[in-house]
């Protein structure tokens, strides 16, 4: 993330130093963009986040938003450090086996940037009343089971609480957003038309980008609930027809959440016989219940899917943190509602699933 520091003293303001820009035009339009830019800031500054997983995907999302500057951080989590956890979980010091995983990583996360409040809370999701969330201005969930996910979605969907979850299993991760009726500005570079008898031929009447003026427009995009896009209904031929174009990661994601609701857990490199056959039958019933061919995930799936990835933590967590940023500070589009990334293929796709 680039972060750009602009001072100004107040014996020379922008709009008085014309001399600084190449037309008078750029001159009016920089300050309502750097206006605009000082808002999103602003609004970031003033926001707290919940982030509830400190594996090593917990990890790298806490990095980001440390060092992008909100006013708060808690970091919940109620599992103690395994060996596991020391392969990607960068905050996490050596000698911490045994103690809780939100309070091992405070000192390393506190000192990225001493300008956030970062705070750690050993407690389970689970016995978190509702009321809870609602001091938040952010949630952003890893680790947990579908019933979690799903109750704290609709509580942060129903508190107007900007919602995000994300995963990594092995090579994938996926990411989810709820941002609710959403409200954002992006810069776009202004559209101008050809003058007349300025140039002859075909070309004359097509409209043209002028790259040296910006200007910022304001847009609204409506997000749907999680439980919502886990139940989308694949038997109308619309659904059908989208199936084709669908990353065949979105039913993965449900047959791994389906294995970590039901074992508690998620699969394990020393049972990895044992949890594959499990994944194999558990692939069965969900697209069986979604009413799509088991074909869409082939059985070597089951080879990729065991423990975290440093990489893939590294490349998730950059994409969920950012968008964590954009959504508190208004700035840019945000992704609607999926993004899932591949590490075996090095790709990532954006898929807008849920109710039409």
């Amino acid at each position: 993330m680039l972060v750009i520091r602009v001072c100004f003293s107040p014996c020379h303001p922008v709009a008085g130093n014309a001399e600084l820009f190449s037309s008078p035009a750029e001159s009016q339009l920089v300050p309502s963009i750097l206006n605009a830019a000082h808002a999103s800031r602003c609004r970031l500054r003033a926001s707290r986040v919940l982030l509830v997983g400190m594996k090593g995907l917990g990890a790298e999302v806490a990095k980001n938003l440390i060092l992008a500057g909100v006013k708060g951080l808690t970091m919940l989590d109620h599992q103690q450090v395994s060996q596991e956890d020391t392969r990607a979980q960068f905050l996490i010091p050596v000698g911490s086996l045994g103690r809780n995983r939100a309070e091992a990583s405070l000192e390393r996360a506190q000192n990225l940037n001493p300008m956030v409040d970062v705070k750690a809370d050993p407690e389970n999701i689970e016995n978190k009343a509702e009321d809870f969330f609602t001091q938040f201005d952010a949630v952003c969930l890893t680790c947990c089971s579908r019933c979690v996910l799903v109750r704290v979605d609709q509580i942060c969907h129903k508190s107007g609480i900007k919602f995000f979850t994300g995963d990594i299993f092995g090579y994938y991760g996926y990411m989810f957003a709820n941002l609710g009726a959403h409200e954002f500005v992006e810069e776009k570079t202004k559209v101008t038309k050809a003058s007349q008898g300025v140039e002859d031929g075909p070309d004359t009447k097509k409209v043209k980008l002028d790259s040296t003026e910006t200007t910022m427009v304001k847009k609204r995009v409506v997000f749907c609930q999680l439980k919502e896009a886990l139940a989308v209904d694949w038997s109308s031929e619309k659904a059908k027809a989208a199936l084709k174009r669908t990353s065949p990661d979105y039913f993965l994601f449900q047959v791994l959440l389906k294995f970590r609701t039901d074992k508690g857990r998620d699969p394990l490199p020393e049972s990895c016989a044992e949890d594959s056959e499990l994944l194999l039958q558990i692939r069965n019933e969900v697209l069986d219940s979604l009413g799509v061919s088991a074909d869409l995930l082939p059985d070597d799936f089951i080879s990729y899917c065991f423990s975290e990835m440093a990489p893939v933590c590294a490349v998730l967590g950059g994409v969920l943190g950012q968008e964590v940023v954009k959504a508190l500070s208004q700035r840019d589009p945000p992704h609607n509602n999926f993004f899932f990334f591949d590490g075996i293929k090095g790709n990532g796709v954006v898929e807008c699933l849920g109710p039409r």
